[in-house]
């Protein structure tokens, strides 16, 4: 599931840069409706026009980078208020094809009404659902509120139930168009479509007691019992904020993890957890990956600890967020910690709080790494070494792990190996190392470990005998491992 809750480009000033609007004059030369000398080619300009175009420039790349990431069972939502609601909705369509439009949710988000709106109080957000295949359906869920109707007056060993669901077709069924004798001999004439059922199928429910008999015998009953429901469709109104949330509610959730800082210095929209677990519970299975595209304070990887912890789950959250923002990013880090220090204390429930924190920066390789050809000769001495000195071992790890296709995700241990600091990645399925003075004594003792990629770095070998014997050291002890050396 992939989750957005982009900037709502209102036009004012949060943390995020959310004001996307254009001057007149920048989007009528960008728009070509002036000359080269500024001339403007059209009596009036597209005043409507510009305030979206930057907007939609930002979330058009992301949002068809959603589609690419999204599984083939996969769902996007994406909450919006009206400023940006339809211009969202005509690139979803045709992004993900308006067949792929699943729903649109009403979430209330506000608990009080706007005293000071000059006409409608706004008290609500959009959450528009789409998928990669149109046959993608959300979870059905219990809702005790909806199921009291069910009851057990007569005892009934198979427990409460509920008289009155339909018995008639949907749709003009000419087949099921077929009247029903009672045990008295009375006729009930079919209804206008025709029955849901067969005369096969209805005699059987007759039987069974599902189906049965006013007692006037002037109608046919259908029985459903409560331990036979397996879930109601979700409803696409969210109002009821003891399930829900409201916004109000949000910073109060933020301020309880951040006492110290002042309201002003907090993150101003967040969404609640509530929200957010309530989403996860109509869209998740047990085990998915839950993608975060605007991060802000943290809301869903606080959402998905919570939810983890009351459901025995192993969700994953991958978040993102834009790195101008630092003040952001470091509250969601530390929103994290926080979080899941606090779900831990008072659940106590066994699941994984820990995450990674990863920012988007240059190739630890210098250019003679990856264009040898383009250094002079009398440049060589300054490339002793084809990694940038600023780089860490930890970032090393990192960029092999991406060119190898290894999850960032996975198990990351530190070892001793024949005295020299190794990384195991999963279970030994990688293994680095990127110490310096690396003996033949230390690259066997990695190759004994039978690992499926094994990686080093080319200036750490002790000595040049190491490195021309690398390549044999492998043949002898793990010949199937796949080597790299950098």
């Amino acid at each position: 599931m992939i989750y957005i809750d982009p900037p709502y480009n209102t036009g004012n000033d949060f943390i995020y840069e959310d004001d996307f609007s254009q001057k007149d004059e920048d989007y009528a030369e960008n728009s070509g409706q002036t000359d080269e000398e500024g001339n403007r080619l059209v009596q009036n300009s597209e005043s409507n026009g510009r305030f979206h175009t930057d907007w939609l420039n930002m979330m058009y790349p992301r949002l068809k980078l959603a589609k690419d990431l999204l599984s083939d069972d996969g769902v996007i939502l994406i909450t919006i208020d009206h400023n940006e609601h339809a211009t969202v909705q005509m690139i979803c369509d045709e992004i993900f094809g308006h067949n792929c439009f699943i729903g649109e949710l009403v979430w209330k988000s506000s608990d009080n009404s706007n005293n000071n709106a000059l006409t409608f109080s706004e008290d609500h957000n959009y959450i528009l659902v789409y998928s990669k295949s149109p046959d993608w359906r959300p979870n059905f869920i219990n809702d005790p509120e909806k199921r009291r109707h069910f009851k057990n007056p007569d005892n009934d060993p198979k427990g409460p139930w509920f008289d009155g669901n339909p018995v008639n077709n949907p749709g003009l069924r000419v087949n099921l168009q077929f009247d029903i004798t009672t045990p008295s001999g009375k006729i009930i004439h079919h209804p206008a479509n025709g029955w849901r059922w067969s005369r096969e199928t209805m005699k059987e429910k007759f039987r069974t007691g599902e189906l049965r008999f006013s007692k006037d015998e002037s109608r046919v009953i259908r029985r459903t019992y409560l331990k036979d429901m397996e879930g109601l469709p979700p409803s696409t109104l969210l109002t009821n904020h003891s399930v829900t949330g409201h916004t109000r509610g949000a910073k109060y959730e933020l301020k309880k993890l951040f006492p110290e800082e002042p309201v002003t210095s907090l993150f101003s929209t967040p969404k609640p957890t509530l929200l957010l677990k309530y989403l996860l519970t109509i869209t998740v299975a047990s085990d998915c990956v839950v993608m975060d595209f605007f991060s802000g304070s943290g809301s869903m990887a606080d959402a998905v600890l919570q939810y983890n912890a009351q459901n025995s789950t192993s969700i994953t959250d991958k978040a993102g967020n834009i790195p101008t923002y630092k003040n952001i990013c470091e509250m969601g880090e530390e929103r994290i910690r926080r979080a899941g220090k606090k779900i831990k204390e008072e659940t106590g429930a066994d699941i994984d709080y820990g995450f990674r924190c990863f920012r988007v920066d240059s190739s630890n390789m210098k250019d003679v790494y990856y264009k040898p050809s383009d250094i002079k000769q009398a440049e060589l001495d300054l490339f002793m070494d084809n990694i940038k000195e600023d780089r860490t071992p930890e970032d090393l790890l990192i960029q092999v792990m991406l060119d190898l296709g290894v999850l960032l995700s996975s198990k990351i241990e530190e070892k001793e190996i024949a005295g020299k600091k190794v990384f195991s990645v999963e279970n030994g399925y990688l293994i680095a190392c990127f110490d310096e003075k690396v003996t033949e004594e230390v690259v066997t003792a990695i190759a004994q470990q039978h690992p499926f990629y094994a990686v080093f770095r080319d200036s750490s070998f002790s000595s040049d005998s190491v490195a021309a014997n690398f390549e044999q050291i492998f043949d002898t002890y793990s010949p199937k491992t796949v080597r790299k050396v950098l």
